[in-house]
């Protein structure tokens, strides 16, 4: 009678432990994938936070310049578009630098702004 009493007791004892060891499986699981698309967010807050930061400067040092852009201004702007690590945004840019007349600057402007709103905007 004392055996199946310590039997029966092990055996609630084993099943409860299994339970719990399920239920926080998958409770990890969820907690994990969770984490797992903040820090997705939290990537593509920094990317929007560094494209806002460029944007920015390239509108207050380049397009409401009222002479032409030095040097010093030229390479924090180079660094800006470098840090960003988008190819379609640095593609752009070096449209941009590279153009020959005032048309395909401002073509090349115009490109550059809608890319980095769409960018934001992802």
């Amino acid at each position: 009678m004392i055996e199946n009493n310590k039997r029966a007791f092990y055996i609630v004892l084993v099943g409860i432990l299994l339970i719990s060891s399920v239920f926080f499986a998958f409770n990890y699981f969820f907690t994990y994938k969770e984490l797992q698309e903040i820090e997705s967010t939290g990537g593509k807050t920094e990317l929007n936070n560094k494209v806002i930061d460029f944007a920015s400067m390239f509108i207050k040092k380049v397009l409401q310049a009222d002479k032409e852009v030095d040097f010093e201004t030229r390479l924090s702007l180079e660094n800006a578009v470098r840090d960003l690590k988008d190819e379609e945004i640095m593609s752009e840019w070096q449209n941009f630098v590279g153009s020959k007349t005032e048309a395909e600057a401002q073509n090349s402007v115009k490109k550059l702004l809608e890319i980095l709103i769409t960018k934001i905007r992802k």
